[in-house]
């Protein structure tokens, strides 16, 4: 068989880095192609906020403060003019304080307690700032270059109308964009070196585990050493792995069981099988010419083919139930008409042979099952007893209730079960009774134990030698 080149542990490896190389992709453009973008549409919107935020502000005698504050915060440059272009007020986050000038009425602004402050100088795109909030309807603006972003608007400044002029560097990221880039590839190289020894070892870790179950499901059936599996690794893979282990011991049951049949059925089928070809080859050599003995001869071959079929139909039936380890029973079924049914149908054929069939049979009683089965295990107890009945031929059948469980007793006044025997007798091919007592395969009360144990019930039996046996079989009542 040809090995896959593309192995578990190889695609787990693949994706771990093809994950890293996704990241760091995200991260590279982040960083360097959407940085300064993303710089820029921060810087804009901080300053219409702080335009905003300073017009929040009309009508508040430390105006000027504020101004000054949001400036330095924000590290952008304010300009305060009157609605002919006058300045009146500047401020950035380097400005220096010194005494401020009076104001028109010759005193000191409101607040300023005559410190005196030296202002900036209107910028050169003052006037084409003056001209478009002029001409805007909403009355405010915005100007933008490469470097410079620049937002006004209309305010009220100590008392009287006046523009606000707010300006915000752009571009400004380049150096440390170069900075962040030299950093980043740094980063990156060592990453991706971190990322795939972790991902070989993790891949590794991961593909272990599935390497032993691999091995194990190879070997799974045959007569070979289990593979060790390390448990706790991952919940999934521990189910697997006792799934495989209830599957392997499936296989050997079956193993077991097809041996089994080899080696006990093939007696059972070689006698009767002799016994007809023998008998065969006499009426075709000796007594084809005598009726009477011809007629002897081929009731020999009825009765062996008789008991072939049986033979065949038990071996089926056994099968059939190791092949369906539990059937859906959810029918409601009448136990005491299976058991009178039985107990009627083996009263008509063995009744011209002397045997007597004492019933005790309780009325009404119900349980949930399977018809078919459940008749099944009564005629094989039933024929059980009947292969081993004593000298009186007396067999007894009751049905009855105990607790809530339906109890079905089939007894006999044979020869009884040795103690040894009575923990085997439920066994498949189990034959040293059976074939003392006429029996067939020896899967009689194999049968009945499996269905019983279908059904959720349990077998029992009771016994002493030289008086008889009792056998019993119990299924909980339906569910009212």
């Amino acid at each position: 068989m040809k090995r896959k080149v593309f192995t578990f542990q190889k695609k787990l490896l693949s994706f771990f880095l093809f994950f890293t190389a996704v990241i760091f992709t995200v991260l590279w453009l982040l960083q360097t192609v959407f940085l300064q973008r993303f710089y820029d549409g921060m810087i804009i919107k901080n300053t219409v906020s702080a335009a905003e935020s300073i017009v929040s502000q009309n009508g508040n005698t430390r105006i000027a403060d504020y101004i000054d504050e949001v400036s330095r915060e924000n590290s952008i440059v304010v300009y305060v003019t009157d609605t002919e272009g006058k300045l009146l007020y500047s401020s950035d986050e380097f400005r220096k304080m010194e005494k401020k000038p009076n104001g028109r009425d010759g005193r000191p602004p409101q607040g300023d307690k005559g410190e005196r402050r030296q202002y900036r100088e209107l910028p050169e795109n003052f006037g084409k700032f003056l001209h478009t909030i002029r001409g805007s309807e909403d009355g405010t603006t915005e100007l933008r270059s490469d470097e410079l972003y620049v937002y006004g608007r209309y305010i009220t400044f100590n008392g009287e109308d006046a523009l606000l002029y707010l300006g915000a560097t752009l571009g400004a990221v380049g150096s440390a964009a170069r900075i962040i880039r030299t950093q980043l590839l740094w980063v990156t190289l060592l990453s991706v070196a971190v990322g795939m020894v972790l991902a070989w070892f993790l891949s590794r870790s991961f593909a272990k585990p599935i390497a032993q179950l691999n091995e194990k499901a190879h070997v799974l059936g045959e007569n070979q050493p289990d593979i060790p599996f390390a448990e706790g690794f991952r919940s999934e893979l521990d189910d697997l792995n006792g799934t495989l282990d209830r599957t392997a011991e499936k296989l050997k049951q079956n193993r077991e069981f097809q041996n089994e049949f080899l080696a006990n059925v093939s007696h059972d089928l070689r006698t009767p099988l002799t016994m007809i070809k023998g008998y065969a080859e006499m009426i075709r050599d000796i007594s084809r010419e005598d009726e009477q003995q011809c007629a002897a001869d081929v009731a020999v071959i009825v009765e062996e083919s008789d008991r072939l079929t049986a033979l065949v139909n038990e071996i089926l039936e056994y099968s059939e139930l190791q092949m369906t380890d539990k059937e859906p029973v959810t029918e409601q079924v009448e136990l005491s008409e299976i058991v009178i049914s039985a107990a009627d149908s083996f009263e008509k054929l063995y009744s011209k042979d002397g045997f007597t069939f004492a019933r005790d049979i309780a009325a009404d009683i119900q349980i949930t099952g399977n018809a078919s089965r459940l008749q099944r295990a009564v005629y094989n107890l039933l024929d059980n007893a009947v292969r081993h009945a004593g000298d009186d031929k007396w067999i007894g059948v009751v049905l009855r209730l105990e607790g809530q469980f339906a109890a079905v007793e089939i007894s006999d006044h044979g020869s009884g079960i040795a103690p040894d025997d009575l923990e085997r007798i439920w066994e498949k091919y189990y034959t040293n009774r059976q074939r003392r007592g006429k029996g067939v395969s020896g899967l009689g009360l194999a049968i009945v134990r499996q269905t019983v144990a279908m059904h959720n019930g349990r077998c029992e039996v009771r016994s002493v030698q030289g008086e008889g046996s009792t056998f019993r079989i119990l299924f909980p009542l339906s569910a009212e």
